[in-house]
């Protein structure tokens, strides 16, 4: 399907069972939640999240999931980070059989990668695809950044069509339309700072704490697209708390405790990472309990 590459794209978590195995009956529930709720789009198995934990199979399934939960409703991007370039373009040829729209691609990790050698990643993937590309722009992460010098030579190529920012300077929207106008859509990758970023021109939001609190998020992109600030930033505001578990080595266990506190989810994880516990859990189920104690009734869109 085409994408309109703009609007909240969820980067939905993965879901385990017990055994640690892929729970695919549970991402199909959380995957339908989300569509449910008015999202524009689902980005599967985030760099950040517990991509790292899965083999490149299991990363094909789970974007096989969402391409069938979605039924063409909204677009499937799959995330593409691997540890080098041809087992990238072996994902990509593997994820598009698999049905996705499109692609978030950043630079191959851990290797630290200086501009010509991003470059030339990015391309490899490029050149092996057949859908649409996101560049995902994080150096604060990831240690490489993609600068307005390097979008340009990747404008060339027109699958290079939107760009997560994620470098925590909002200032970064601004130069970025000014130096491309509207070659690249920009979608804000941070959290705590969506808002900001939508007032800069950011066409979307490539969310987080979606996973846990769909509504609230799509109300605040929708009625900023209205014109109807106030109401948003009302809402953004009661969200903060909430957003900045984002902004953390642990924004997967953040999130899926608040998943499993909304009732929309749980808390399992797959090793290393473990869920939550003492002082740490304690401060973030005292912000998840307040955010559902003064949860905003919301305004019709």
């Amino acid at each position: 399907m085409s994408i309109s590459w703009q609007g909240v794209f969820p980067a939905v978590t993965t879901k385990f069972k017990d055994d640690h195995s892929l729970d695919i009956a549970e991402m199909k529930t959380h995957f339908t939640r989300q569509i449910d709720a008015g999202v524009d789009g689902i980005i599967t198995t985030g760099s950040l999240g517990e991509a790292g934990t899965l083999i490149l199979e299991e990363k094909v399934e789970v974007a096989r999931t969402a391409v069938e939960v979605s039924r063409g409703r909204v677009p499937v991007l799959a995330t593409v980070v691997e540890a080098n370039t041809a087992r990238s373009v072996e994902f990509v040829k593997k994820a598009e059989a698999a049905g996705v729209d499109g692609f978030m691609i950043l630079p191959a990790v851990p290797y630290v990668s200086d501009a010509r050698e991003t470059l030339t990643h990015f391309k490899a993937i490029a050149a092996a695809a057949s859908k649409p590309i996101m560049i995902y722009i994080n150096p604060v992460a990831y240690r490489v950044d993609v600068d307005l010098d390097m979008l340009a030579e990747l404008a060339n190529d027109p699958k290079f069509v939107a760009i997560k920012e994620s470098s925590d300077d909002v200032r970064r929207v601004t130069r970025t339309i000014n130096r491309f106008g509207d070659r690249y859509r920009i979608f804000c990758g941070v959290d705590n700072l969506a808002l900001e970023a939508l007032f800069m021109g950011a066409d979307g939001w490539v969310a987080g704490l979606v996973d846990a609190f769909p509504e609230e998020t799509v109300a605040i992109y929708k009625l900023f697209r209205a014109g109807r600030f106030d109401e948003a930033l009302k809402i953004y505001r009661w969200f903060i708390p909430l957003l900045e578990l984002d902004v953390s080595t642990k924004l997967v266990q953040n999130i899926k405790l608040a998943e499993a506190m909304a009732g929309i989810g749980n808390e399992r994880v797959r090793p290393p990472r473990l869920p939550l516990a003492g002082e740490e859990r304690d401060r973030v189920v005292r912000i998840i309990e307040q955010a559902l104690k003064t949860r905003p009734t919301l305004p019709k869109l």
